[in-house]
């Protein structure tokens, strides 16, 4: 029996990318060596039979794997620690029969040496070991001089420092008829990557409407490249830069988005442009013909090409930009929106567009593009839009912490968006609010004249609140307006004639009634002053320590016992979703005997020690020491002011008008009446059962967190 090949999987490694180390997942199995790049997806295959030569190398804090294939290719991979050195040696003997020798370089530092040429690598020698080396596909141009060549490389825009160009001096040659400089110059030109229109074109389509890149271009498809010619600007697009290609359709349904995703994106100025988006209308039917035979097509395109292409133009250009790039073209899946296509219209960034689902990630189109795999998400969120109930808000946060909000989607696109997430298993952060049952949905259907659902779900609360603070709530024992003695009662008693007067006098329309009406205003704002007294707050009584506590329910009982439990079954719970769980654990309990036992024996101890304790003297109301209090003084009628018709006087007058020169000792004491009496009295019980209830309420304080179900 065959042993099985051990596969090999790094997820924390890099590769080198136009001077840039990028990450990304290296796997090694028997078929060859695979990466996929972290941030963009593309997935990159290196055959076993490509492999030339394995050598192990030091990188700054790491090593590093240099792999030299057959074409004179190099790729570099770093981040291995130096325990994985013996297993790759050992995966790479048995699976591929090749040995992996240890790479040095020179640390000398020395500016002089030898330029030697490695397939697509220079290398810089210095005393026969290599100082550096150069990977000519990062090359985008040579130039010479008298006695030097410069080298220019391609820029990572992901890089915070960039070489740009490196200079060679070359000593001139003994040899008559050998120009050294032109020699270097025409072997680094051979492996550069620098795109030189070569040939007759294989297809080219004019005028065809670009977004992306604004503007008109002739589309020129060569063997190796890509070019846009329009009016100002051109553009060379190599194949090796194509990530992906969809093709999509309007919502319109009469014309259809081409988009190509490029890595690195094209540059027009300090402008990047990570996408090319063509848009074309009509289906008129095209016919194009490849200058290439059949036996080209074959060896370098295997099959993906045919010789006579016909049909729409989109689809003439999708072909072909598949057979030259060799990537899949992405269509819509199975997601169908509100309006019978999968284009979704909304808005991302103040700018409208169409948001595409697809089977394995989300596009936008088309101002600013924006394209998100799944593997990229880290949760989605449906959010209300502005005031309106009307629309709703998509938000995709990636894991990198960015939020992309597509914002103003018709209401009637929300139950198939989420049926599409949820069957695409992303995480939803608000799925909890949405699936409450006593609660409707925020999106449901209305119409103008309807109230908002949002609206109707805070005065719903609103009420609630209201509800609670009615039953706490208790009646003002000062407002008796009909008790003698009252403030209220002694205000409206004592303008009762002038109010008549005023009526009177205010009918005729006299200036004399006019005057009285604004004193008795003046008169009436003056005593409801006096009259709003502040309620004195009473002092919280000292808690009796002797005083039996009261007996738990058979639900805080069972708590009790199985919390501990609860929070094995469920690590990192909270206090909240304790008492969540442990509701639902009691209502689904169909034997409650042993603990509504516990509760009625834990009830009748608490009512025989509540004997014992009022037995002895516990729960009597203290007695209470007489403090000294000014008492009001008596009114009294002067006959000459009542004779004149000046009537009684105001209780304020009479408060102010008090003698102070009588001590409270020389006065005499008020007898208490009946009434008073017995007030007093049910004001003591009163008082006892406050302070009960509240010796009750620090009892159940320590399960204030946790709500017995079935409570309310």
């Amino acid at each position: 029996m065959k042993d099985e090949v051990p596969v090999l999987e790094y997820t924390d490694v890099s590769i080198e990318s136009r001077g840039l180390m990028v990450p990304v997942r290296l796997k090694l199995s028997e078929q060859g060596i695979s990466y996929r790049n972290v941030k963009t997806g593309k997935v990159e295959n290196l055959n076993a039979s490509e492999i030339e030569v394995i050598n192990w190398q030091r990188l700054c804090g790491s090593y590093g794997l240099r792999i030299f294939t057959e074409n004179g290719s190099l790729f570099r991979f770093g981040g291995f620690k130096e325990s994985e050195q013996s297993k790759l040696e050992k995966f790479f003997k048995n699976t591929y029969s090749k040995s992996m020798s240890e790479k040095e370089f020179s640390v000398k530092g020395w500016n002089y040496g030898a330029a030697k040429f490695e397939g697509a690598v220079l290398s810089f020698d210095v005393g026969s070991i290599p100082a550096f080396e150069v990977p000519l596909s990062h090359v985008s141009g040579c130039t010479t001089g008298k006695n030097e060549v410069t080298l220019e490389f391609h820029q990572h825009d992901d890089a915070a420092i960039n070489l740009m160009e490196m200079r060679f001096h070359i000593p001139t040659s003994e040899l008559a008829g050998d120009d050294p400089v032109e020699n270097f110059q025409q072997r680094v030109m051979a492996k550069a990557s620098v795109i030189t229109a070569t040939g007759d074109a294989l297809a080219i389509f004019r005028e065809v409407q670009c977004l992306t890149p604004r503007g008109r271009y002739d589309i020129k498809v060569y063997p190796s490249f890509i070019q846009l010619h329009g009016k100002t600007f051109d553009f060379k697009i190599p194949v090796t830069t194509v990530l992906r290609l969809f093709l999509l359709p309007h919502l319109d349904q009469r014309q259809h988005f081409f988009v190509v995703s490029l890595d690195p994106p094209i540059k027009q100025g300090q402008t990047r442009y990570p996408y090319l988006i063509l848009l074309f209308s009509g289906d008129e039917t095209d016919t194009l013909e490849l200058p290439l035979t059949e036996e080209e097509l074959q060896e370098k395109y295997e099959g993906r090409l045919e010789k006579e292409i016909s049909g729409p133009q989109f689809e003439l250009i999708s072909k072909m930009f598949r057979g030259i790039c060799n990537r899949k073209i992405v269509t819509p899946g199975n997601f169908m929106g509100h309006s019978g296509t999968p284009a979704i219209s909304c808005s991302y960034k103040a700018a409208a567009g169409y948001l595409y689902p697809l089977e394995r990630g989300l596009i936008y189109v088309h101002k600013p593009p924006v394209h998100i795999r799944f593997d990229e998400i880290s949760s989605v969120n449906f959010a209300r839009s502005g005031s309106t109930t009307r629309s709703f808000d998509f938000e995709v946060e990636v894991k990198n912490g960015v939020i992309n909000t597509f914002s103003s989607i018709e209401k009637g696109e929300y139950n198939r968006l989420f049926d599409y997430v949820n069957q695409k298993k992303l995480r939803i952060k608000n799925r909890g609010k949405m699936e409450m049952g006593g609660r409707k949905d925020d999106f449901a259907d209305s119409d103008a004249d309807e109230p908002d659902p949002y609206m109707r779900r805070v005065r719903e609360e609103a009420k609630e609140r209201d509800d609670d603070d009615e039953e706490d709530s208790s009646e003002d024992e000062d407002f008796a307006p009909g008790e003698e003695g009252s403030d209220v009662a002694e205000e409206y008693d004592s303008y009762a004639g002038d109010s008549t007067d005023s009526g009177g006098d205010s009918e005729g329309g006299s200036e004399d009634g006019e005057k009285k009406k604004k004193e008795k205003k003046e008169k009436k704002q003056k005593s409801k002053t006096v009259s709003e007294k502040p309620r004195k707050r009473r002092p919280k009584k000292e808690k009796d320590s002797q005083k039996p506590k009261r007996p738990q329910s058979a639900y805080f009982i069972w708590l009790n016992e199985h919390r501990e439990q609860i929070k094995k079954e469920n690590p990192g719970i909270s206090i909240t979703e304790i008492s969540k769980v442990a509701g639902q654990k009691w209502r689904a309990l169909e034997d409650k005997t042993e603990w509504e036992k516990k509760a009625g024996e834990a009830k009748r101890e608490y009512e025989q020690a509540m004997k014992e304790y009022k037995a002895s003297g516990g729960g009597a109301p203290a007695s209470k020491t007489p403090s000294k209090s000014p008492k009001k003084a008596a009114v009294s009628i002067s006959p000459t002011k009542a004779g004149s018709g000046g009537g009684f006087k105001s209780k304020e007058f009479i408060e102010d008008d008090s003698s102070d020169d009588e001590s409270d000792e020389d006065k005499p004491l008020k007898k208490k009446s009946k009434k008073e009496v017995k007030e007093t009295k049910g004001k003591e019980e009163s008082e006892e059962e406050e302070e009960e209830e509240d010796e009750d309420a620090d009892a159940e304080s320590s399960n204030a967190s946790e709500e017995e179900p079935g409570s309310d």
